[in-house]
């Protein structure tokens, strides 16, 4: 009989330990100029369960560095020099603790804005899965992910999906897939 007990709690250990070693520890990292990447990055933490990262450059940008139609604001100049690299500020110690990475952004000229280059630059990303997200007014997020990948061909990139108006069910929908 106590050989039988000991079996089993040997046993229900042992799924617990399984159980534990399968969960993957997921970071959603973002860049949010208006707020709305934000809003999408903090529901998909929410439907991940994962931990929630905010790449906050350390200049901010005001209303007039984010106008697009004046060629000499600072967004237009850091899309123009492919090594702009925007310092960033908060760094995460932990990185090497995440397994899956989740990275937004707002779409910047057709691609991903310069400070997610520092961002990625900034970790090593060996073994992790990244995965991009993006909100845009009117481009799709296909041109940012083959950039992200031409750039950055050693990181385990999965498929990025553009999250406008991304409801909890669509979001739960998409990590199902992912």
């Amino acid at each position: 009989m106590v050989a039988l007990l000991m079996i089993s709690l040997s046993a229900c250990s042992q799924r617990e330990k399984t159980k534990e070693s399968t969960q993957m520890k997921v970071l959603v990292a973002y860049f949010s100029a208006s707020g709305v990447t934000e809003g999408v990055a903090k529901q998909l933490a929410e439907v991940t369960g994962g931990d929630l990262h905010k790449i906050q450059p350390e200049q901010p940008y005001t209303e007039a560095d984010l106008d697009w139609r004046d060629k000499q604001s600072r967004s237009t100049l850091e899309m123009q020099d492919k090594n702009s690299r925007p310092a960033i500020t908060n760094k995460l110690a932990n990185m090497q603790d995440y397994d899956v990475v989740y990275v937004g952004f707002p779409i910047w000229w057709y691609t991903a804005p310069t400070i997610i280059n520092t961002f990625i630059e900034s970790y090593d990303f060996k073994g992790k899965t990244v995965i991009p997200f993006a909100t845009s007014g009117g481009s799709d997020i296909k041109k940012a992910c083959e950039d992200l990948k031409a750039a950055y061909p050693d990181v385990n990139w999965k498929e990025g999906k553009l999250l406008n108006r991304a409801s909890k069910d669509d979001l739960k929908k998409w990590v199902e897939t992912n």
